[in-house]
């Protein structure tokens, strides 16, 4: 940030208050995503707050533009947050009590959504806890959804970006002290990762070869190879439904139930920092393929603990794929 371009903002240009924005926008958008879960959600709020800013940019100190924007998209959060029924849940989805299944419920947010890409260019501060990768995985998203809002906030800002807790405090107009209290509280509730030694890192050979075995092994119905793939404690959720399939025969079990006779195809993405995959399905009409959904995968050593699987055309759109793919 120049003092030439801030004064030219303050003074009511355009341009160079985009100019000002632009290189925190994407970690700004990270930010209201682990805070809401949703990334169109996320988007809306970023959205809101940016205009906030454009509209108070006169006002600013000039001490950290950062702290600044990040204050004003937290309690843009904060105040989403507060009147959260103006999220509607979709229809025809079972309440708590109903959803149910003989292998049990997920305890996913409905509203759970995978973020596009890769966390290279998401930063953090000194004090942070977790490394970029952890900070967008989508187990740490699915945990601080289940924390209260100030908690979670508390937690993202001290231990995901390392502010320092009197900035923190500034940040949400809190005292260091309540900081502190209600971080105390976040990290007992939030559960630590059990194997953060035996993750790949993203886009290493370890990991392509995990995916490369998961897509074949899939692709040919070999329930040998997929229970091998499967951790012993490996889930597969479909948020927004309420089910939860658990251990690798369960797991197994349901992937060939629902796929076996089609014919489809697995094209790598990424989402959350994570390998992914969109899943296309040949229409039996046409000569198409047409995308109907997207897995991301969580791999631990040469196997796979976790998959979720999203279905919703909303969250594939944001990963460059087209809806539907000429037959080959």
């Amino acid at each position: 940030m120049t003092e030439a371009t801030l004064a030219l903002a303050q003074a009511g240009d355009g341009e160079a208050f985009r100019e000002l924005i632009e290189p925190h926008r994407r970690e700004l958008q990270a930010h209201c995503y682990r805070i809401l879960g949703s990334v169109q959600d996320a988007e809306d709020v970023l959205q809101e707050a940016l205009l906030a800013a454009w509209r108070a940019i006169e006002r600013f100190d000039g001490r950290s533009l950062r702290a600044w924007l990040y204050r004003i998209a937290t309690n843009h959060c904060l105040n989403y947050l507060r009147g959260e029924s103006r999220r509607p849940q979709p229809a025809g989805l079972p309440d708590h009590g109903a959803g149910r299944s003989a292998q049990g419920w997920s305890g996913e947010p409905w509203w759970l959504e995978p973020f596009p890409g890769d966390v290279d260019d998401l930063t953090a501060g000194p004090e942070a806890r977790y490394d970029a990768r952890e900070s967008i995985a989508l187990s740490f998203v699915a945990g601080l959804q289940r924390l209260p809002p100030q908690q979670r906030a508390v937690l993202v800002l001290r231990d995901v970006l390392g502010f320092p807790a009197a900035e923190t405090a500034e940040i949400l107009g809190t005292t260091p002290t309540a900081v502190n209290s209600a971080l105390i509280r976040a990290r007992a509730a939030l559960p630590p990762d059990q194997h953060p030694n035996e993750v790949p890192m993203p886009k290493s050979p370890a990991e392509a070869a995990v995916v490369d075995r998961f897509v074949s092994a899939f692709q040919r119905f070999d329930l040998k190879e997929l229970l091998a793939l499967l951790t012993d404690d490996a889930r597969l959720t479909m948020p927004p439904e309420p089910d939860e399939h658990r251990g690798p025969v369960e797991i197994a079990r349901f992937l060939l139930q629902t796929h076996r006779g089609q014919e489809f195809k697995l094209l790598p993405t990424r989402a959350n920092g994570q390998p992914a995959l969109v899943l296309y399905l040949l229409d039996p009409q046409a000569p198409i393929w047409r995308a109907c959904g997207l897995i991301v995968l969580a791999v631990r050593g040469e196997q796979i603990q976790a998959l979720t699987r999203f279905a919703s055309m909303g969250s594939l759109s944001r990963f460059g794929y087209p809806r539907t793919l000429p037959r080959d």
